[in-house]
């Protein structure tokens, strides 16, 4: 069955690749009280990898496509909701 072609545009996109959990989490709780619902991605379980070496233990923060702009410009501090 064909989806429609607006829901081809609703796509997570990455805005942010934290070095942790932790960073990732504040990271997302800004967004989120902007309004911006997230999601995290990562590679590994948190408690795997206590530091980032080549890539492992990176979480990455993805947002709505629509929702991209203005996840960026608040994450680099140029946001203001």
């Amino acid at each position: 069955m064909n989806k429609p072609d607006k829901d081809k545009s609703k796509e997570m996109i990455e805005v942010y690749r934290a070095v942790g959990e932790s960073e990732a989490q504040l990271i997302r709780g800004l967004l989120e009280s902007y309004g911006i619902p997230s999601l995290l991605k990562s590679n590994a379980a948190p408690s795997v990898h206590m530091f980032v070496v080549d890539g492992m233990g990176e979480v990455r923060v993805m947002v709505w496509e629509e929702a991209a702009e203005k996840a960026r410009e608040l994450i680099e501090g140029r946001g203001d909701a």
